[in-house]
């Protein structure tokens, strides 16, 4: 293959993964479920400024993309919970590198550089 279309091929499957993920809310459920199953009100709880509406469009997203699994329970009222698929685990690895990445390039956290020019 040449290098030419296997960059593109490359490119094809980024821009594919960030149709998926690339929403700021995306990667915070995946953060929650990260730590296991939960549900719903428990999300919105622990996603501090989501909207149900916001929330509930993203879970359906992911779960459409084999991300996250919805299971329903048959109690008294109805308990849904929602976990990550093994597509949805295999994700963990890029979040780790991407963290590692930004940690070594990112910007440091709690200096203020403007202090520094004096």
């Amino acid at each position: 293959m040449d290098p030419i279309s296997n960059e593109e091929e490359c490119m094809a499957s980024v821009e594919e993964a960030l149709q998926i993920f690339g929403g700021k809310w995306s990667f915070l459920v995946l953060r929650q479920l990260f730590k296991g199953p939960q549900r719903f009100n428990q999300l919105r709880r622990n996603l501090d400024h989501i909207s149900t509406k916001s929330l509930t469009d993203i879970l359906r997203h992911l779960e459409e993309h084999e991300i996250i699994r919805r299971q329903v329970f048959p109690t008294v009222p109805v308990t849904v919970e929602y976990s990550l698929t093994d597509k949805g685990k295999d994700f963990q690895t890029i979040l780790v590198e991407m963290g590692n990445w930004a940690r070594k390039w990112g910007k440091p956290r709690g200096i203020d550089l403007s202090e520094q020019q004096e």
